[in-house]
Parts: structure tokens; sequence; C-alpha cells
């Protein structure tokens, strides 16, 4: 063994006064083990990597670092040229730890060992090797959403796999890597939507003016037996102001809100009984200066009594069913005072410019006291604040019955000891 333990030295201060002037001699650090430069630490780990030049690692298989006799294992970082972390756990005693994540085919990782000897002394090494290419042919590919720009505060980020991933295991790996980063920094969760679709919200909505930034780690990264991850493409926005348009259907006023503050109050119509206006949180989804808009298209017999075929301006919408709000001057008579429409929250022309002017994607739009239906959480627009945050939770599969706690980063690059 290269290193050669020392033994701890208790080493004494001793005050000198001599007449009229005073040398102190201070206290040594040179025999503090834990002071000393870091030894080699080669003897003193073994590990489960190839070691002869042009030797590739399987990534199908756990890293796994083991402390030999006369030390102990403190911490282990390991990366790859990336900068993507392998998380894993430490053994409780320092003797063993392994990567819980997988290993990234074709790529070549740095690790560094950090060890202790039985005086406390400190031992590095680094360690290094790179993983071969992947075994399978077919490759998971994830676009994200939105298209980049700037949006509400309750705009959800969207992941949308081009293959289903059905496996609880493999939802965990995909799930790991789909990373969403924003600044200020929130607490959020990926919502596993279907098989091909997950959705990524923060506990609340986004702070205003926040910058989301959002990439896929899984390039290279084995999924199932035959599948790997494959390149993405990175997105990034930003949010806007706070702004939130809350609709009573039964005082049929809708109050505009912006930063938390009282921007505008508009007299409004909603749904009538039959069509009542669903109830609950929506996010405008996209604003159309013109839309023709026909009964047909929502169910409604051409030629009855709710027919209708109508030229609408200034329309804002909210559910892909066809819910929008929008200028309704055929019906100025009954806003503030009846609910007259097939759904939607209809206004006077002038109001519904002002709206559709100061009204973004992603802002939040809700409706409140309409006997309507509960908004869909999903498949119709954006409904997920429409669940609560355990609820929200429970769709992911790494949070779902884990307690609700501000988790540090699956990727942390410290890893302490931990019970195996």
């Amino acid at each position: 063994m290269k290193h050669t333990p020392r033994t701890r030295t208790a080493v004494g201060c001793a005050l000198l006064v001599i007449a009229l002037g005073a040398g102190v001699t201070s206290c040594g650090s040179g025999d503090n083990p834990l002071s000393a430069k870091p030894y080699d630490a080669a003897d003193q780990i073994s590990f489960n990597g190839p070691t002869d030049a042009g030797k590739r690692a399987d990534p199908d298989k756990p890293l796994e670092i083991t402390a030999e006799s006369g030390g102990r294992i403190t911490d282990v970082t390991a990366q790859d040229s990336t900068g993507r972390f392998v998380t894993g756990e430490l053994a409780a005693d320092g003797s063993r730890w392994h990567s819980t994540s997988p290993l990234a085919a074709n790529a070549h990782y740095t690790v560094r060992v950090s060890t202790e000897d039985d005086d406390g002394a400190p031992g590095r090494k680094v360690l290094a090797f790179d993983t071969s290419k992947p075994t399978g042919k077919q490759r998971l590919k994830v676009t994200f959403g939105p298209q980049a720009g700037e949006y509400g505060v309750g705009q959800p980020i969207t992941a949308q796999l081009d293959r289903a991933v059905k496996d609880k295991a493999q939802r965990a790996v995909v799930e790991r890597a789909l990373r969403v980063d924003s600044v200020p920094a929130v607490q959020g969760s990926w919502y596993w939507v279907g098989d091909k679709e997950l959705h990524y919200r923060p506990k609340d909505f986004w702070p205003a003016h926040a910058t989301v930034q959002v990439h896929s780690n899984l390039d290279g990264v084995r999924i199932g037996d035959r599948l790997w991850g494959g390149p993405s493409k990175a997105l990034k926005i930003t949010i806007g102001d706070r702004v939130e348009a809350v609709t009573d259907a039964s005082s049929h006023q809708l109050t505009f809100y912006r930063n938390g503050r009282q921007v505008e109050q508009i007299p409004v119509t909603t749904g009538k009984p039959g069509f009542e206006t669903r109830n609950g949180v929506k996010v405008v989804l996209e604003k159309q200066y013109f839309v023709r808009m026909r009964g047909t298209t929502v169910g409604i017999a051409e030629g009855s009594s709710d027919s209708y075929d109508l030229p609408v301006y200034y329309a804002t919408r909210v559910t892909w069913s066809g819910e929008y709000v929008h200028a309704a001057p055929w019906s100025v008579g009954s806003q503030g005072s009846a609910n007259v429409s097939h759904g939607c929250t209809g206004m006077s022309t002038s109001n519904a410019e002002w709206f559709f002017d100061n009204i973004r994607p992603g802002d939040v739009v809700k409706v409140v006291n309409s006997e309507g239906d509960p908004m869909e959480p999903f498949g119709n627009g954006f409904g997920d604040w429409n669940l609560d945050w355990n609820s929200w939770r429970m769709g992911s599969a790494l949070t779902a019955g884990a307690p609700d706690t501000a988790p540090s980063s699956p990727d942390a690059p410290r890893l302490r000891p931990a019970a195996l």
C-alpha cells in the first residue's frame, strides 16, 4: 500500500511573554491529518470498470466502487463529458458505492472518489472510462412544448414521446432525464398524461418574469431491452406578468388582474342552461382575430333552435372543444345581467378588443359559480391546475407516494451515505 497511515498528534500552543514585547507561537497544523494534501487512494479502492486500454464498459451494468481494507469511501461523483451526473448510493459505513441511474452508451465518464484512512487522512482518486455503443437501434425522441417565446404564469411544459412508454421503471428512467430549470427556482413535477405525453407544472403558478429552460439527458441512455434515448432539442421560454382573468358566472362579471392588482372589470355573459360554461382554471391556448363559429362543430343540429353560424372577432381560445372569450355584439343587452351563450364568455366588441390586447397564451382564465361541469385536467386544453398538488404528484413515476418535500436534484453531484 502506497500510503502509510499517520498517528494523530496533539499539538499544544505555548505563549511566551518577554519584557515589553510578546512573542506568540502559532498553533501548528502540519500534523493534523485533515489539513494534509490528499494522498493517492488507488490502493484503497477497487472499480468494476475496464482498466485495459481500448476496453469499454457495458452501459447496461451498474458502476460499482468498493473500499479495500484500511480505508472508507466518503464521496463519489460520476459525470460524463456532456455534464450529466450519475446518481448512486453510498453504504453508511463507506464500504461500497454503486450507481442507481443508468450509464449512457458511447459516453466518456470521469469518476472522482474521495476516501479517508483509519486516521482520517483524506485520499483522492480520479478514474476514467468509456462505455460501448447502444446494442439496440430504437431511439426515443422527445419534443418539448410550447414553442420558444413568452407565456403566462399558467403555461405547462409538455413532452411528447415518439414511442409509448408503459412500464413504470422505464417511465422513471425517462422522467429522471427530462430536466426543467427555472430562475427563480420552483418546486415542480412531471405528470404522465398518457404513454406518450407528459406535462410539467410547478406547485403554484410560475413566478412572474421567470426564465424556464427544458432539456433531455436521455441521449444514449438505456430505457428498455431494445429502447435507448435519442437526441432532443432543448427549449427556453420566459414568463410575463402574472395575469389572471376571473369570470363569475353568477354576477356576470369578468375581473382582470395583473400582478395581483385589479385592472379592469368587464360585464359578460356565459353559457345558458344546457350549455353552461365549464367551471375551473383554464389556460389561454391561442388568440385568433377572426373565427367563424358554427353550432354543428359542437354537436348542434343545423336548423335547430340553437343552431348558429356567426363571424366572431377578438377570440381568445381556452379549450380545444371550442370555448372562447370573444366579442359578442349580439348579446350586449344581456351582458352583466344574464347568461345566454352556448358556453363561451361573451362581451362587447370594445371590451373584447381590450381583453385580446392584454392577454397572452399561458395566462390564466378561471370561471367560478357556473352550473357547468368542471374543466377537464387533460385532453381539452390545459386544465392541469384543476388537480391539487398531491394529486399532481401521483401522476409522476418518481414522486407518486413519496413525502411532499422539496427534493434535491435527482442528478445531484454529491452522493452522501445512504443505507443500502
